[in-house]
């Protein structure tokens, strides 16, 4: 409908140079340039060279995603652009881009929460969200549960990693198994080979010791550490390393947790609705393990395609077109690029 807003999203939170056109739940354009290849070599994300691919990738990108949605700048609403959280020198690229298009074509300016726009994306797919609702977003930098009554006003976070994030941990034991950069993809397709009950990998922050204080909580650092020495035993011994069994039986272990803490947050929340987000959702083992174990106690799941989990400008104009029709006030032209932005926080106040 053509009264619905047109928002423009920027995202350059990591190494990905997104930029989307929503119109309302509709998506238009969703141009995105990777670095992913620059960063292979160091076997993850180098904060400098982020920044300058963002740098040389923001402009054209800009072009395609225009290009694609068949509007100019003038045409748009409002821009919406990751404020954070994210590497501090890639968010700058984003938000200094958004500020000079606002300036130059006198449009309001969103900044907004790169968390909450992950699960703001999957409106594009699904529809209007329904509320309460939980949502799961786990990437390389997250692995965060969250109790959704309101993405425009904000959410309440029910518990989150304290060490390494899921997507992390993909990345870490793909390169102990040689398998490259980035891990999670590569993992999944290596344990389609493996059983995954093979090897007994521990459950982090599962114990009954552990649900008074860390119930919603996540830990992967003990379970890398644990897939570390197991591959180390065998070396040592010289017997070859099962590699597919190792993923296999490691990405068991990552879902299982997830999906257990996931489903036991929306029975707790008396919530019907669960959303998956974030890199890591576009793990096949996890969207499975999910719908099964939802499906038990009538517990909806909603992910987006795997092009829509990891960072895009898409979701950034998704959650740009929520705050819009809501009639949240933009943001001052002055927003910070908020390196730590707490999940309390949908979007910069004006």
């Amino acid at each position: 409908m053509r009264d619905e807003p047109l928002v423009l999203g920027i995202e350059t939170s990591c190494d990905e140079t997104g930029v989307g056109v929503v119109r309302g739940h509709t998506l238009l354009a969703d141009a995105l340039a990777s670095s992913v290849e620059q960063h292979a070599r160091f076997g993850g994300v180098v904060p400098e060279v982020a920044s300058r691919a963002h740098l040389e990738a923001l402009v054209p990108t800009m072009q395609r995603a225009l290009d694609e949605a068949g509007v100019t700048l003038a045409d748009v609403d409002a821009i919406a652009v990751t404020s954070g959280p994210g590497l501090a020198g890639a968010l700058l690229v984003g938000v200094a881009a958004a500020k000079g298009y606002a300036l130059a074509a006198e449009k309001p300016i969103y900044g907004v929460n790169h968390l909450a726009a992950h699960v703001a994306v999957d409106t594009l797919e699904h529809g209007p969200l329904p509320e309460p609702a939980v949502a799961m977003l786990v990437s390389g930098g997250h692995s965060s549960l969250l109790l959704v009554d309101d993405l425009t006003a904000g959410v309440t976070p029910l518990g989150a990693t304290i060490d390494d994030a899921a997507g992390e941990a993909f990345d870490k034991v793909a390169r102990l198994l040689g398998l490259g950069f980035p891990g999670g993809p590569i993992i999944d397709r290596s344990a389609r080979d493996g059983d995954p009950a093979s090897i007994a990998f521990p459950r982090g922050l599962t114990a009954p010791k552990d649900q008074a204080e860390h119930r919603f909580d996540f830990s992967f650092s003990g379970l890398k550490t644990a897939v570390a020495r197991w591959v180390e035993a065998r070396e040592r011994a010289g017997e070859p390393v099962p590699v597919a069994d190792v993923a296999a039986s490691f990405q068991e272990a990552v879902c299982d947790v997830l999906t257990a803490k996931a489903i036991d947050a929306c029975r707790s929340s008396g919530v019907r609705t669960l959303v998956i987000g974030g890199g890591v959702a576009a793990n096949s083992r996890l969207r499975l393990l999910a719908e099964e174990r939802a499906a038990r106690h009538g517990i909806a799941v909603r992910v987006p395609r795997p092009q829509l989990c990891t960072d895009n400008g898409a979701m950034v104009a998704a959650l740009g077109s929520h705050l819009v029709a809501a009639g949240v006030a933009p943001s001052r032209l002055d927003l910070p690029a908020d390196s730590a932005m707490g999940l309390t926080s949908v979007s910069v106040p004006g």
